[in-house]
């Protein structure tokens, strides 16, 4: 194979060239939303918006900070203003069944109306029936009823007075009632007389009283009928002035409603209702005007409405704007009763009470006609909530039930109000785990959101595209109220999104990374009374946040630095290599050297993980190892049979080692001690290898390699020190000024390979080998020793094999 020569500068870093930029400072540009290459995701969302079939709701998915809220805002309310499908809805108290609220539904507009009508309806019937019945024509005819009455009991108490005179008897009014006594000479006669007379004088009057009680009896049992009949009479009347008074109010709301069928029905019941409990109404005026309208067992605090004020006005639950278009909902809050609605309650003499007028409604009901934008995770994290939104999404309509009725222990007065029928898109933002952990586990998943909009993480950096991120930028100054960003900055900002992105050829799409740096680069500008944002400033908030974010690797570093972590990055050494790994803490990722170590005896061509054994290794790294024995094998094992046992070891590992881009430095290492040649360890290496011994593409490679700078250039840069990655990894640099500056000027160098043998004779400085005609390598190049190395364990092992019998001492 060719050899490797060093990557040029060049490789290292795409810049994006000031000069390249057509404008001096983002004022000049026209701000546009990060929209840039999110085509697939953006034609998703229009197609579920526009197939208003059921099921065609719509879930996105991407990264957080891709722009995923903000664009579907965007097409959302593109969407709404050609939408007129909300309505107004609203609670009423249900007279035959106040436990079943009934729901009215109302063009937009009309429900703040009719709500402020029944508001005006509810006091100006209060003051007329007063009024009604306060009038003289009220008071004369009530009287009439009333003086009627009174002249026919008072005739009746007449005739018992005269019947009991003409017997002798006269009618005493008593603290216990009515009691009758005998006269004499026109005195009543006092019990001894009375017990003196002859037996049949008393018997005589006796008798006379008991004819007198009889007709007095009478005369109180016709009474007690006159006292129903003048009651009913008045009753009647009472009604009669309701209805006179009611009838003039409901006259009006019904003209003013002629076209809403549900209104009128409902003036129909407030009528009648009126009508019937008119002496509540009479009752409360007489108690004050606080207690307007409440009947006697209903009263309530001076401060609170009374019940009868509630019981004719409606509760309007959705109340939209008239030229606002369809709703647009984000719910950052969707727990159960925050999505459906709730019924409150109130306290009322020590229990708890509730009526139509305690419903409020939900993100559901709001959004109802319209669209609902929810974060999938907040959902899924709140009991009941997604269960709550599937069965809404499933019977197509709103139940409003409260979780506490439900499931709590105590008896409290509920209700069950009319559901409220639903047309919505509900649009559910999430991360792709999250779509496809419910695709896998919810059966209703896939039927309710039958759309997902991917949003890219990533997307080509072509011209094009940066134009947009200029004009992002601009808008992210405007929106900010930031001082101008020149074309210096801007390009240091394009890189930054590159390097942020992990690949020079391509843009990252997290526009909130680049709204926070460009944020903090404003402050530094405004710190050097700059009237532009520049180069500079963005270099010194990246310098910011890299000092603020580093402890831990710094930390780590200092450790490697005082030997208490093991790196050599001089001198050689046989079966040791350094191999650099990514430690991820949130958003912040650096590389961190690892040594690793291969020793090798003579066994069954067995190659043993040691991190696997110890239940620190993930599947992936142990994928990697096993590949490293069917490479083995596969090269090598028909010139020399693998009679070998080989243990690796990340050393000074304490905690888990997952993932494959270890693999070729193991192999590197495995070789080594194989062949007894030493590994230079000015070197570091990262790298995948499959069984054909090529080199894989890894992440992570510009934290790998800043990383081993970062202790090399602790330790003294020296020209030898140097990193090897993976030939497809070289679209991916875009390193640290610092790491480019050093390459520049010969004091560490980054090599590319393709293959093992390349690697090996980086490491070695021997060259790998090729076979010759009869498929063997030269003794004197490095897979020529490992076949040597490997013949010798063989020897080792057969030599073991055949015992001390076969000794020939």
């Amino acid at each position: 194979m060719p050899n490797v020569e060093p990557l040029q500068v060049t490789d290292l870093f795409r810049t994006c060239e000031p000069a390249s930029l057509q404008f001096e400072t983002t004022t000049e540009l026209k701000p546009i939303d990060y929209t840039t290459g999110q085509d697939r995701a953006l034609q998703a969302i229009a197609y579920a918006i526009a197939n208003r079939r059921e099921g065609y709701n719509i879930f996105v998915t991407g990264d957080p900070g891709t722009g995923r809220r903000t664009l579907v805002k965007a097409k959302l309310e593109e969407a709404a203003m050609s939408s007129r499908m909300a309505s107004d809805w609203a609670y009423v108290h249900n007279f035959n069944d106040p436990r079943h609220p009934l729901v009215i539904e109302l063009p937009i507009g009309v429900g703040q109306q009719l709500s402020a009508d029944l508001e005006s309806f509810v006091e100006e019937i209060q003051t007329t029936l007063s009024a009604t019945f306060d009038s003289p024509d009220y008071r004369t005819r009530r009287e009439a009823l009333e003086s009627d009455f009174q002249e026919q009991q008072s005739d009746a108490m007449k005739k018992v007075h005269q019947a009991a005179r003409r017997r002798g008897i006269r009618v005493i009014q008593s603290p216990t009632g009515l009691v009758f006594a005998p006269i004499r000479d026109g005195e009543v006669m006092s019990p001894e007389d009375f017990e003196k007379l002859p037996e049949s004088d008393q018997k005589r009057i006796q008798g006379d009283i008991e004819k007198v009680a009889n007709l007095l009896q009478e005369s109180m049992q016709t009474t007690l009928e006159r006292s129903r009949e003048v009651r009913k009479k008045i009753l009647e009347l009472d009604h009669e002035m309701t209805q006179y008074a009611v009838g003039s109010l409901i006259v009006n709301l019904r003209a003013t409603y002629s076209e809403y069928k549900a209104v009128l029905e409902y003036l129909d019941a407030v009528e009648r209702d009126l009508v019937s409990h008119q002496e509540q109404f009479r009752r409360a005026s007489e108690m004050g005007p606080a207690m307007m309208g409440a009947a006697p067992e209903l009263m309530t605090s001076k401060n609170e409405e009374s019940p009868a004020a509630r019981r004719y006005r409606i509760n309007l639950i959705v109340a939209h704007k008239p030229d606002g278009g369809a709703p647009i909902v984000f719910e950052d809050d969707p727990s159960h009763a925050r999505l459906v609605g709730r019924i409150e309650h109130r306290a009322e003499f020590g229990a708890l009470s509730t009526d139509f007028s305690l419903i409020r409604g939900g993100a559901l009901h709001r959004a109802n006609g319209g669209y609902l934008v929810i974060d999938a995770m907040r959902l899924l994290a709140e009991p009941f909530a997604w269960q709550a939104l599937k069965q809404s999404l499933i019977r197509r309509s709103i139940r409003v039930e409260s979780l506490s009725d439900r499931y709590s222990f105590a008896s409290t007065q509920t209700l069950e109000p009319e559901p409220i029928p639903l047309n919505i898109k509900v649009i559910l933002i999430g991360e792709p785990r999250h779509y496809y952990l419910l695709k896998a586990y919810d059966a209703d998943f896939s039927r309710l959101f039958k759309v997902a909009a991917d949003f890219e993480d990533t997307f080509d950096r072509t011209d094009s595209a940066v134009s947009d991120f200029c004009r992002t930028v601009a808008k992210i100054a405007s929106d900010n109220d930031l001082l101008p960003f020149d074309r210096t900055a801007v390009a240091r900002l394009v890189e930054e999104s590159s390097r942020t992105a992990g690949d020079s050829e391509e843009l990252s799409a997290r526009a909130d990374y680049v709204s926070d740096l460009a944020i903090e680069s404003h402050f530094h500008a405004e710190r050097r009374d700059s009237r532009n944002v520049t180069a500079v400033d963005v270099d010194a908030a990246l310098r910011s946040k890299e000092q603020r974010e580093s402890r831990l690797r710094e930390r780590l570093e200092k450790s490697i630095e005082r030997n208490v972590l093991l790196i050599d990055t001089d001198g050689s050494e046989t079966g040791q290599i350094n191999g650099l790994a990514v430690l991820q803490l949130g958003d912040y990722a650096f590389g961190r050297p690892s040594r690793i170590t291969v020793r090798t005896s003579v066994g069954a061509g067995k190659v043993i993980d040691i991190e696997r054994e110890a239940e620190l290794g993930g599947p992936l790294h142990s994928k990697g190892v096993l590949i490293l024995g069917g490479f083995i094998a596969s090269n090598y094992g028909t010139s020399a049979p693998l009679s070998l046992s080989a243990t690796i070891a990340f050393e000074q590992s304490y905690a888990g080692v997952d993932g494959d881009s270890a693999s070729a430095a193991e192999l590197y290492a495995l070789l080594s001690a194989i062949a007894n040649v030493p590994i230079k360890q000015c070197f570091a290496v990262t790298g995948s290898v499959n069984q054909l011994g090529e080199i894989q593409a890894i992440g992570g490679v510009n934290e790998k390699i800043e990383g081993f700078f970062n202790i090399c250039e602790q330790r003294g840069l020296n020209g030898n020190h140097a990193v090897i990655i993976p030939r497809s990894n070289v679209r991916h640099l875009m390193l640290r000024r610092a790491v480019v500056e050093a390459v520049e000027q010969g004091k560490f160098n980054v090599y590319a390979v393709e293959h093992v043998d390349q690697g090996m004779a980086l490491l070695t400085g021997l060259d790998a080998g090729s076979r010759d005609a009869g498929g063997e390598y030269p003794p004197e190049t490095l897979n020529g020793r490992v076949i040597a190395g490997l013949k010798l364990l063989a020897q080792q092992r057969r030599s073991f094999a055949s015992g001390p019998e076969h000794d020939p001492r």
